[in-house]
């Protein structure tokens, strides 16, 4: 008897640390492959990551949170009641986590509809590569209100950001640009919030198109040409004036008369609204003499006989 039972405690003894090597072997085994794994993640996650285009902005938090406090704090204290918080988080939330090629307008409508206010009539300025001279305009005369301008572009502006689907969910070193995939966070953006600034402008509006393109002033694939005019509501808006400016010393490739601003004048008469086209608009000329006053394309504006 003291044999047999010593016996059945010594196959017990076998049978359990056969078990626990086979434990330990199952162990180490998973802790191999996590580890391979692992490694090969982050051999692949940078070229899956590898965009072209610029990263997120550096603290874009603080940045957004600053520009939407001061936008309706010290710029339009009547948008006082705007809750800064609520639009970073909108913001956040509409591309943290996900895959910077697959952003649609919807995930931006809840951040649309809380950063949006009205657009004084008559105030409206759209533009098409001529950015820098419609915003200097628009801020010198004050007349104005481009795009960026709004709360929306005011906090946009000049800022990038996309997100990664692995942690820490947002990529700070490059972000793709639309040549890579249309769908991504910049892109998806700036067309939804072009959307809804042509949606709410009224009375005349005025856009400034550059007329020292090769390629023509208007351009169907533009944002302008591809969004902003067909959401105008031709109930709100009485007429939409073109200012065509040609770059001071630049080529006069395209006038009022010319083949694009044809093509757009079309469109827009088609839709019902009334349009007129100058050459140089002379409040916008003289502000780009301002910065070539001894040019002698500028010798109209400083002529004084």
């Amino acid at each position: 008897m003291p044999f047999q039972q010593g016996s059945a405690r010594t196959r017990q003894r076998t049978v359990l640390l056969g078990g626990i090597v086979v434990l330990l072997a199952g162990l180490v085994l998973a802790v191999v492959l996590a580890s391979v794994l692992t490694h090969s993640k982050r051999e692949l996650a940078p070229k899956m990551l590898k965009w072209k285009d610029r990263g997120t902005t550096k603290n874009l938090q603080e940045v957004i949170l600053g520009r939407c406090y001061n936008y309706v704090m010290v710029r339009y204290p009547e948008l006082g009641d705007k809750d800064c918080l609520k639009i970073w988080e909108s913001l956040k939330h509409a591309f943290v986590y996900k895959d910077p090629c697959n952003i649609t307008s919807e995930d931006y409508q809840p951040l649309m509809e809380l950063a949006s206010h009205p657009i004084p009539c008559n105030k409206s300025l759209f533009w098409s590569k001529t950015s820098d001279l419609a915003h200097r305009y628009a801020k010198s005369s004050q007349n104005f209100l481009t795009l960026e301008d709004t709360l929306l572009g005011y906090m946009a502006d000049r800022v990038s950001w996309c997100g990664d689907p692995s942690a820490p969910g947002i990529n700070y070193e490059s972000c793709p640009k639309r040549s890579e995939c249309e769908s991504n966070p910049s892109s998806v953006f700036w067309k939804t919030a072009s959307k809804m600034f042509a949606e709410a402008a009224c009375g005349v509006v005025q856009v400034m198109l550059n007329g020292s393109i090769e390629a023509g002033a208007f351009r169907s694939s533009s944002i302008f040409g591809s969004i902003e005019i067909l959401n105008l509501n031709p109930d709100k808006v009485s007429a939409v004036h073109i200012w065509l400016m040609h770059d001071i010393g630049g080529p006069q490739s395209e006038s009022c008369s010319g083949h694009s601003i044809k093509r757009l004048t079309s469109i827009l008469e088609e839709r019902n609204f009334k349009t007129t086209c100058e050459d140089n608009y002379r409040p916008v000329q003289l502000l780009q003499c301002v910065h070539n006053p001894d040019h002698t394309d500028c010798r109209l504006c400083t002529n004084t006989t």
